[in-house]
């Protein structure tokens, strides 16, 4: 058994020196698939759902090729990777709608917080109660892939100190989401977050996973994990969704897997939702070093040991799904580290943020590139 995947990827546009540059407007006009960001600097594209990660793997590729393409009618104009402003221009807001009435909320309220760039991953799940469940299990282990994807630890020319800024800086909103018991409980939840307007709408939840679908909270299909930061290499990100699906459907094998009857907390789930938030912020500090708090028992590791553990204990899942040889890359992440990692040991020898920038920005390029050479037919725009 396999479930069907999809993402929603937002990168940032820029030189191929790392300014970034707001073109949103300029590109879904001219090319179907993007839309735009309520800041001008990013642009979010999304792939359909598919059940095999090779059809995935063009999925993510190929939109990105069409719109370097483009990016080249208008200028000198590349992809810019990491998921904050890294340079300059955290200072101000470039709308990309400034008619949109939801936009100017998020301006007003959040300011440049929100103009990050990010992963959100989608794995379809048709029975609510069993997303709701998914959705438990997830949130408690959420710290781990941000772990993983870790690519922002430079804002505005500095080194914050953290290995995602991004998380560590986003307004969850709201500031307090429950562990969900039920989808009943889901859909009171949200109406009433609606009501007393600590939601401007369905899609104003912003927390690590959501439920989602086509009439939120009512109709619900997949859970949308939205706390990783932006993974370039779409090797890398096919082996975090691999992990996350193999999770999942061990789950769905074994429903005590579900924290509400397996952790030593199962009787407090706010305790269980404070533990979790706890762990992301742990994790946008120190990233894979951080040291958590595993849900189940309460024992103390590090983020990279708890996920070489998940690793083992999902392989069997994955092999029997047929899609266990995309997982491997979880160890070349783990052994080279994560972006945030490689550049932030790159600025200790003495490379500049400019410098590490531009570099990762003809790396993520050459990527691309050679993966449409092996694996995807060529493009034309």
């Amino acid at each position: 058994m396999v479930l069907s995947k999809g993402f929603e990827v937002e990168v940032y546009t820029g030189t191929p020196t790392g300014e970034i540059v707001g073109l949103s407007d300029q590109i879904v006009e001219a090319l179907d698939g993007f839309v735009r960001e309520p800041d001008s600097r990013n642009v979010e594209y999304t792939t359909a759902p598919a059940h095999q990660y090779e059809q995935l793997l063009c999925d993510l590729v190929r939109p990105r090729l069409r719109l370097r393409q483009y990016l080249q009618t208008l200028g000198d104009y590349t992809l810019v990777p990491g998921s904050t402003l890294p340079l300059a221009g955290s200072d101000r807001f470039y709308r990309s709608d400034p008619e949109n009435p939801y936009h100017t909320y998020i301006e007003q309220t959040y300011g440049t917080k929100v103009v990050t760039a990010s992963i959100h991953i989608n794995i379809g799940i048709p029975d609510p109660e069993r997303l709701i469940q998914a959705c438990r299990l997830v949130r408690l282990e959420a710290p781990l892939f941000l772990a993983l994807s870790t690519s922002s630890p430079f804002w505005g020319g500095t080194v914050t100190g953290n290995h995602s800024t991004r998380w560590a800086v986003f307004p969850k909103t709201p500031l307090e989401v429950p562990l969900f018991t039920s989808h009943r409980h889901f859909i009171d939840w949200t109406e009433t977050q609606l009501l007393l307007g600590k939601m401007q709408n369905v899609r104003h939840l912003w927390s690590s996973v959501r439920p989602n679908g086509n009439h939120r909270p009512y109709d619900l299909n997949r859970l949308e994990l939205r706390i990783c930061d932006l993974v370039t290499n779409p090797l890398h990100l096919l082996a975090i969704t691999a992990l996350l699906e193999a999770r999942i459907l061990q789950l769905m094998d074994d429903p005590n897997l579900d924290p509400l009857l397996s952790s030593d907390f199962k009787s407090d789930p706010q305790a269980l939702a404070d533990l979790a938030d706890a762990n992301e912020q742990a994790v946008a500090h120190q990233g894979l070093a951080a040291s958590l708090t595993h849900w189940q028992d309460g024992r103390q590791l590090l983020a990279q040991d708890w996920i070489e553990e998940l690793y083992t204990e999902i392989w069997p899942t994955a092999k029997q799904g047929g899609f266990s040889c995309f997982l491997t890359p979880i160890h070349e992440i783990l052994r080279q580290g994560t972006d945030a990692q490689r550049w932030l040991t790159l600025h200790q020898q003495g490379q500049s943020i400019a410098e590490i920038i531009t570099a990762a920005i003809t790396a993520m390029s050459v990527t691309e590139f050679e993966l449409q050479d092996k694996l995807c037919k060529p493009i034309t725009v």
